[in-house]
């Protein structure tokens, strides 16, 4: 008879989501089970279930059973003693049965975050007596409570907890774990738990407690551990695992390894077969919505909603858009999300009772008209023809998401107002986890590895800085990754280590914006962790909405604040000024952001945004919105075409003219999402919801589906219920039907969601109209905004002075907390500056309303007893805000301590009764004591010294700047500005030789460990602000010229990192007075003017991206290109021609450069692309 065919089920394992400790990729495992001939596996990650949701999936997918459990830690006192080194925790391993065992452990887990944490999420007795029901329990492994009895010498203690776990899971649901690495204790441990097993009839089940899929993943494991714990391979205290045998073993290896106890092996399979448990994904749980007076919900909607109809359009509303409203109602009715409508409806009409800001839209949403009359959205859908079916799909049952913007000051109040409605318990924000991302995994393995840090940062920084780059990619188009790769054994381990942990989660956090509301409470439908004290999930949000959970995107927008700021500051001088009444096609907004002026200008700062706008020549928010779709990676492309038809309407032309009226407002081009669905309903006489899949499947590039929608697209379809004509039944061609199917396809992956750019479109033109006619109010209301960015506050100053707006320093009568509009100028507020707070700003300014302050004495005396103190009088001194009330600061800051002293003294005596009665009656005592004479202190503070005292306190230069007299000096030495070094195409300058005039503002010397001194130098400029490194060589030779407020001409080399800002590495530092620039050797690669780059290829995506941005560009300024691979240069003049330096390859295309005037954007717009090149301008 033939042997029984042996299995095998590990229920022990940990995989990705032990953070750092485990290294059982999800996708993996299911392929090493599965070669394993192993029918079922079981994720026991250390205390969490992060990766539960993802690990069900790819087990189902890949035919294998999936058991959910957990290693959870156990307190060994009770869940909320927390003492040091008395409070610690064991291992206990829990299997889901059922459903129950699935809602009892994402209980406890929970719990162990939101009541037990204590360096570790930890349960207890108490809650596994509570929660066990449902559960299978191992007894885990050498950290379990009854291995580390035995390991005590106490076995009556680990007979004892045996039969307590047995007792409180019951017969059949308890076993004791064994485990065999070749571990020292695991084999003093092993006989005394088969002993135990033996004598107490709890039967035993092996495990192999595995961290990793195969036996030479264990290096990869020991450098996990070592990223978490911040060590190297070499240190001496690195955390081991002690052997290589935590792998997931073979059916065959786990017999023979526990081949004297069989039945643990097949006691394995047994819980396999009783764990069963299915997540229930695309099934509503939406909370519960009361409406108010006891009306029924779905008549409360549609009154809201008819309402909403008359007071947006009038009492004479179209037949078409009571039809539109009456079809959407029927949808939200029919899919069953009127509870959803109201739920957003209700929290955003409480922020607007709230006068709380909230955005115009944001996303599909604002395709809806049921939102647009409630109120939930602020632009029509009818005006900028957007489909609701874009939003909900009566074809596609997916939920629907509306995501809403709120000042970002006050979105807080919105979420507790929709705690307080709902209950603490059914609300929890979301967790979000950070990814090893290419260099990311260069850099920590690493420094692991103990590699020197020079030689790691360069092989990182052969990774291009590209979208969704990956290691294997770069290693195919990155010539010389690959050739280190090749050439070095250690670069070599290095790569090929990351490429196993690259996209490994390595930390949770909270998602910023995401929050979920329950039915029940929300530890019923997923487990909870804890983030600051806060709730939040353990799955993602996208698990979240697959398992029917309602999840809100509370988005702050900075941009929000600013309008209504400004909005407030306007009405102070037109109290009747609304932005809901600004009409939005007034040419002079237009005017302005065609002449480049779009600084402050939401979404339209960025040079390449500013440029393709000057170019398009905007005229309406249609061109607005055109541009917010089209300035983004891929559809980038197509900007020269729209460009071109938009001057040259002539030259469009159209497949078929019933295209014309679809693709008319965006010049002939596909945009958006939505024009795809307007083609496939109008030509083919596909329904908007079956044109939505279409859609869809572009954009996911799903081929098989693709392919039969053509057919239906171009021939029809006659299956019932999805029955649609076709091109060729409408007139069309097959052939130009087919082009428009590809033209469709090629660019439907890029087309983006017109009623999201409508919507933001919306809020650009906003702030482009407040900067056009109330620009002092803007410009202050900008600057309150970003006054903790030290830098946006300098590029914004800079912006008002090009504006003829003067921003004024402090004055302690004049000023607010924010920036406020004085007359034709802007005044400093006094919240920048340090130890002033905020409640103490509103008692300064309650107290002047009636009388100002005639001097620092009367200032004191009037405050005292409120929550002033010398620091706070101190800093608004250094600032300048009493220096229209006192003749030198030196003089108030000699003073300042007797100031305060003379006024406590008096209000003591006045306590005290100790008042001159007669001087008080005529007056004398109260004007004496106003008059207090401030000490003769001699000559004020020297200019530099004032200065740097307001740099101290605010973090910036208020009354000048020391770079003032030397700005001509920085337009000839300066090769570019500190804000391009640190901004958001930082990046394209990694490794660029630069020059800059800056001055000094402060620096910190360490000792190196050769013995010498280096120092980390913070330098301004008129831009912004960096980190400069000075090693020892470069500064002893600069050492007279670096001190604070000095200014000096720094040549050096950019060092860019993705996780911090960037820095300069100090070739020389020089006093601006001695700069010699001859001396200096020059950082020009040529001395042809002009834009050099650096490609990697003339066959590469950059160099065809190159050709196509130049196209957008008209002038007369020449780029210069270098091939690595040919080692050939190639010049792009105006005569509509690419020529090679060296070589004979001649590439024509249309390529007017640039004008010199505007030579910075095209800088700009072509750092976003490239990895590194030197240019001259």
């Amino acid at each position: 008879m033939a042997e029984k065919a042996r299995n095998f089920t590990h229920l022990h394992l940990h995989t990705e989501y032990s953070l750092l400790d485990g290294a059982c990729r999800i996708e993996g495992l299911m392929q090493r089970v599965k070669a394993l001939g192993q029918t079922a596996v079981a994720i026991t990650d250390h205390g969490v279930m992060y990766g539960c949701v993802d690990f069900y999936k790819a087990a189902k997918k890949a035919g294998v059973k999936p058991i959910i459990g957990c290693e959870v830690y156990v307190a060994t006192r009770t869940r909320f003693d927390k003492v040091n080194r008395i409070d610690g925790s064991n291992h206990l391993v829990l299997l889901c049965k059922n459903e129950t065992g699935y809602k009892n452990l994402i209980k406890m887990v929970s719990a162990g975050f939101t009541e037990g944490f204590y360096n570790k999420p930890r349960v207890d007795h108490e809650l596994l007596e509570e929660y066990h029901e449902g559960l299978i329990c191992l007894s885990a492994c050498l950290a379990g409570e009854i291995p580390q009895a035995l390991l005590a010498g106490d076995y009556e203690k680990a007979k004892n907890l045996a039969r307590y776990y047995e007792d409180l899971f019951g017969k059949g649901n308890y076993y004791i774990e064994i485990q065999d690495h070749r571990l020292d204790e695991q084999r003093t441990v092993l006989p005394l738990l088969v002993r135990l097993s033996r004598e107490t009839g709890i039967p035993l089940v092996a495990t192999n407690d595995a961290h990793y899929l195969e036996k030479e993943d264990s290096r990869m494991q020991h450098i996990l551990i070592c990223i978490q714990t911040n060590k190297t391979v070499n240190d001496d205290d690195v955390l081991e695992f002690g052997t290589d045998e935590f792998y997931v073993k073979s059916t065959d290896e786990m017999y023979e390894l526990f081949s004297a106890w069989p039945e643990a092996c097949e006691n394995t399979n047994r819980i396999a077969e009783m764990c069963s448990f299915d997540f229930e994904f695309g099934v509503t749980k939406l909370p519960y919505f009361v409406a108010p007076d006891g009306m029924d919900n779905k008549e409360y909607f549609v009154k809201l909603c008819r309402d909403g109809l008359l007071r947006r359009y009038g009492a004479d509303v179209p037949e078409d858009i009571r039809a539109r409203l009456d079809y959407e109602i029927s949808i939200i009715d029919r899919m069953g999300y009127i509870n959803y409508y109201l739920i957003v409806f209700d929290f955003i009409n409480y922020a607007k009772s709230q006068g709380i800001p909230v955005g115009p839209g944001r996303g599909s949403g604002a395709g809806s008209l049921a939102a647009y009359c409630v109120g939930i959205t602020n632009i029509d859908p009818i005006k900028y023809n957007l489909l609701f079916e874009r939003f909900l799909n009566p074809e596609r049952v997916s939920m629907p998401d509306f995501d809403i913007d709120f000042c970002y000051e006050r979105r807080q109040e919105v979420i507790d107002y929709v705690i307080r409605k709902y209950g603490a318990d059914h609300v929890a924000q979301i967790v979000t986890f950070g990814t090893m991302a290419a260099r990311a995994a260069i850099r920590d393995v690493g420094r692991v590895l103990d590699m020197p840090y020079g030689t790691v940062d360069g092989i990182a920084k052969l990774v291009p800085m590209e979208p969704k780059m990956t290691l294997t990619k770069a290693l195919s188009i990155s010539r010389e990754l690959k050739a280190r790769y090749d050439a070095d054994p250690q670069v070599k381990e290095l790569i090929d280590m990351s490429l196993k942990l690259e996209g490994m989660p390595r930390h949770a956090s909270t998602h910023a914006a995401g929050v979920v509301i329950t039915r029940e409470a929300a530890d019923e439908y997923v487990p909870l962790a804890t983030n600051d004290g806060n709730p939040v999930t353990q799955f993602t949000m996208t698990t979240i909405e697959e398992l029917g959970l309602l999840k809100m995107d509370f988005l702050g927008l900075r941009t929000l604040t600013v309008i209504d700021d400004a909005e407030k500051m306007i009405r102070k001088r037109e109290p009747g000024f609304s932005m809901d009444a600004v009409p939005y096609d007034d040419q002079r907004v237009y005017a302005m952001l065609n002449a480049g002026e779009t600084e402050g200008v939401f979404q339209m700062e960025s040079g390449g945004m500013t440029q393709a706008v000057m170019g398009l020549q905007s005229k309406s928010l249609e061109d607005i919105i055109a541009i917010i779709s089209l300035y983004r990676p891929g559809p980038m492309e197509s900007i020269p075409t729209y460009i071109a038809n938009r001057h040259n309407p002539g030259n469009v032309k159209y497949k078929t003219p019933q295209l014309e009226h679809i693709l008319d407002v965006t010049n002939g081009c596909i945009v958006y999402q939505e024009q795809v669905m307007q083609i496939c309903r109008e030509l083919a006489g596909f329904s908007y919801g079956q044109a939505d899949l279409v859609r869809r499947a572009m954009s996911k590039k799903k081929h098989d589906v693709m392919e039969k929608e053509r057919q239906h697209f171009v021939h029809g379809n006659t299956e019932p219920g999805h029955e649609c004509a076709g091109c060729v039944a409408n007139g069309i061609s097959e052939t130009v039907a087919n082009a428009i199917f590809d033209d469709m396809s090629s660019f439907a992956s890029y087309a983006f969601n017109k009623a999201h750019a409508a919507a933001y479109a919306v809020v650009a033109y906003q702030t482009a109209y407040l900067k056009r006619h109330y620009p002092r109010e803007f410009m202050a209301a900008l600057l309150t905004s970003v006054l903790d960015n030290t830098g946006k506050v300098i590029e914004y100053t800079a912006e008002c002075q090009r504006m003829g707006i003067r921003v004024l320093p402090p004055d302690i009568n004049a000023s607010d907390a924010g920036f406020t509009v004085e007359g034709k100028d802007i005044r400093f507020g006094l919240l920048a500056l340090k130890n002033v707070g905020r409640n103490l700003i509103a008692t300064v300014v309650r107290e002047r309303s009636g009388t100002p302050y005639r001097s620092l004495y009367d200032f004191c005396k009037r405050l005292h007893g409120t929550e002033i103190n010398r620091r706070a009088v101190e800093s608004m001194i250094k600032s300048g805000a009493f220096d229209n009330l006192e003749a030198k600061r030196r003089s108030m800051m000699d003073g300042v301590e007797g100031i305060l002293k003379s006024v406590e003294s008096e209000a003591r005596r006045n306590l005290d009764g100790q008042i001159d009665l007669f001087g008080a009656l005529d007056g004398e005592q109260e004007s004496g004591r106003n008059v207090y004479k401030l000490p003769d202190s001699g000559e004020e503070y020297p200019y530099d010294i004032l200065l740097q005292m307001e740099k101290e306190v605010s973090g910036l230069y208020l009354s000048g700047h020391p770079l003032d007299h030397y700005r001509p000096v920085i337009e000839k030495v300066s090769t570019c500005r500190i804000s391009e070094l640190v901004g958001e195409n930082a990046h394209a300058y990694d490794e660029q030789n630069v020059t800059l005039v800056c001055t000094v503002v402060r620096t910190k010397t360490i000792n190196t460990k050769a013995g010498g001194m280096m120092a980390f130098i913070t330098v301004e400029d008129l831009s912004g602000s960096m980190e400069v490194l000075a090693f020892p060589k470069v500064l002893l030779a600069a050492s007279e010229a670096v001190h604070d407020n000095a200014v000096v001409v720094i040549k050096g080399r950019v060092s860019y990192k993705e996780d911090e800002p960037s820095k300069l590495i100090a070739d020389s530092i020089v006093d601006v007075e001695r700069y010699e620039p001859d001396k200096i050797k020059t950082d020009i690669k040529s001395t042809k003017n002009g834009l050099w780059l650096k490609l990697s290829s003339m066959r590469s995506e950059s160099f065809e991206e190159t050709k196509n941005l130049l196209q957008i560009f008209e002038g007369n300024f020449p780029v210069y290109m270098y091939f690595e691979d040919t080692k050939q240069s190639a010049v792009s003049r105006a005569d509509n021609h690419c020529r090679c330096t060296s070589g004979n390859y001649i590439a024509s295309h249309k390529s007017n450069i640039a004008v010199i005037g505007d030579a910075f954007f095209l800088c700009t717009y072509l750092r976003c692309l490239f990895h590194r090149f030197a240019f001259t301008c």
